[in-house]
């Protein structure tokens, strides 16, 4: 950083560090990106559009369940996913043998799960559910059981009869059904679905669905095939063939969900709280050195992008009633609350960690536009911003194969974090510069000055915002949790060492690039043709951002010195 008063000068980058930053981005390529390009090089990696998803769905429903499409016909497109079984079989290092088997094809994992109401209804005629690659339906249920669209695929709810999209009504709707008659109205859809019945057990003691088939000779890991039923009246009302996680392991995961909400709450949430109201202090106290204008533009900046980003986050309701209007709307205001909250933290943490570096470190972390050499300075921090982002790719690449052998660490899917829920998924990358922006200044420009008033240590003051930091991403569907703070630790020293040898603008910029990257990519393995530009151009937006700023405050030319009149 500059002193305070100094030309504004941003540090060199060596040689050193250019080639550390060439090798972390081989790492990351190869042991991260080359893997997800090569297992979508094979057959049936495309994924199909919502709307061929609509027609598959609507054509099953009229030609097997019977319904008549209406004018009023509405259909919800949400991605569901079986996050319990696919983190088993990571866990377990199943996936490529399941994979390889095309059990995939057959019994996905992940699905479009298409739900269809009539206007104005709260309610759901049915659904089903569409294998993403291959266009099958591999699901459906309806009447009461086709009226739970959030929970996820294969997900089993807390009433001992329901299915994947169950109530309590199937009780009492199934008890005048013999087993016998089940058998018989199942019989149909097995045979659809390719199943002998005469070569499948019946699973008995199981209250989890109206009648439930194994077939043993297809196993994976702990887990049998099963082809669940639940019934309503004379008819089959919901019906799915695949796999669960053995007990154990979902136990397991409540156990370190558990465990995950407890750190986010106490070692994250509120610290945070608390540097917040230190910020709100010590912006006042230390007014003297800064200015409350600094932190206006970046501050409203975030709460825009935050409202785009919750709108496009935002779960799509069930038809139009007034209950899911009424739910949208609420939604929309506990957003904007929070909206306001965060950024509210963001303006404080900017003008109170500028100001005490001013004060206390006659440091100038965060240079002012109108400084001579400011545009210059920026473009050099982008740069910089760029090399550091891809040092820490290389170490997130190196740490994710550390933990991998250490503590056996493994991750699965997360339909509320996934692209393909989100209105437009181009708009994802939206998130880097909320992280950048956002945790370099409360955790960084703030943080670390505020702690180092209490420890009298820059290490242990950077040591301890990290940890802050670190734990509030334990809520990621990555395990064991600890995993996860141990590798941000290394990250959030990383971060923190940028900040205090270039600068707030060089940090802010190597998180957003290096979030960037990882969210450019996930829009570019998405393979269609808008997700794959977009992912391009999140990638190089952060130099072009640069570079803007660059052209528009342009290196000053010295003022020419008045010309000194000859004596005479």
């Amino acid at each position: 950083m500059n002193s305070v008063g100094q030309p504004l000068q941003q540090r060199p980058l060596t040689t050193k560090l250019i080639l550390a930053g060439i090798l972390g981005l081989i790492v990351f390529v190869m042991f991260q990106v080359a893997p997800q390009l090569f297992s979508g090089s094979g057959e049936d990696t495309a994924i199909i559009s919502k709307s061929e998803v609509q027609g598959k769905a609507a054509a099953f429903a009229a030609q097997q369940l019977g319904h008549e499409a209406g004018v009023k016909d509405e259909w919800t497109i949400l991605y569901k996913t079986d996050s319990s079984f696919y983190g088993y079989m990571s866990r377990e290092k199943l996936l490529e043998d399941y994979t390889k088997n095309k059990l995939d094809q057959r019994y996905p994992f992940d699905v479009y799960h298409a739900v269809l109401y009539t206007s104005g209804e709260a309610d759901a005629l049915l659904s089903v559910d569409v294998n993403m690659y291959t266009g099958e339906v591999v699901a459906f249920a309806h009447g009461a059981d086709a009226d739970a669209a959030g929970l996820d695929y294969g997900e089993r709810p807390a009433k001992a009869v329901a299915g994947p999209a169950g109530t309590a009504q199937t009780a009492s709707s199934e008890a005048g059904l013999t087993l016998e008659k089940k058998e018989n109205l199942a019989r149909p859809w097995l045979q659809l679905w390719g199943a002998n019945p005469s070569k499948l057990q019946i699973e008995t003691g199981s209250g989890e669905y109206g009648l439930v088939y194994t077939e043993s000779s297809v196993k994976v890991g702990e887990s049998l095939l099963h082809y669940n039923f639940n019934f309503s009246g004379d008819q089959v009302s919901y019906f799915r063939a695949g796999f669960t996680a053995p007990a154990w392991h979902d136990s397991y995961v409540e156990d370190q969900t558990a465990l995950a909400k407890k750190l986010t709450l106490f070692g994250y949430g509120l610290p945070t709280l608390l540097l917040g109201i230190l910020a709100l202090i010590y912006s006042i106290l230390r007014r003297g050195h800064t200015s409350f204008k600094r932190g206006i533009f970046l501050s409203s900046a975030h709460f825009l992008i935050m409202m785009v980003s919750s709108y496009n986050v935002l779960p799509e309701t069930g038809g139009d009633s007034a209950e899911a209007r009424v739910t949208a709307v609420v939604m929309f205001i506990i957003y904007v609350l929070y909206s306001l909250l965060m950024s509210s933290l963001l303006y404080f943490s900017l003008v109170g960690g500028d100001g005490l570096w001013r004060a206390e470190e006659k440091l100038n972390p965060w240079p002012r536009a109108k400084e001579p050499g400011y545009g210059q300075y920026v473009l050099d921090s982008i740069r910089a911003g760029y090399v550091w982002a891809f040092v820490l790719l290389g170490v997130q690449t190196l740490m994710f194969i550390i933990l991998s052998f250490a503590l056996d660490n493994w991750s699965t899917t997360d339909a509320s974090q996934s692209p393909y829920n989100m209105k437009y998924a181009w708009l994802l990358p939206v998130v880097a510069w909320l992280a950048g922006l956002s945790e370099e200044a409360v955790y960084r420009l703030f943080g670390i000055r505020m702690l180092k008033k209490l420890v009298r240590n820059t290490f242990i003051a950077s040591l301890i915002t990290t940890l802050i930091w670190a734990l509030g991403h334990t809520l990621y569907p990555i395990y064991p949790v600890s995993s996860r703070p141990i590798e941000l630790t290394v990250i959030g020293l990383l971060f923190s060492y940028i900040f205090l040898r270039y600068g707030f603008i060089a940090v802010m910029f190597s998180h957003v690039v290096f979030d960037s990257i990882l969210m450019g990519a996930t829009l570019i393995f998405m393979q269609d043709k808008v997700n794959i530009g977009a992912g391009i151009v999140t990638i190089i937006l952060p130099f072009i951002v640069g570079y803007i700023v660059y052209r528009f405050n342009p290196p000053r030319k010295p003022d020419l010195a008045e010309p000194v009149q000859p004596l005479t």
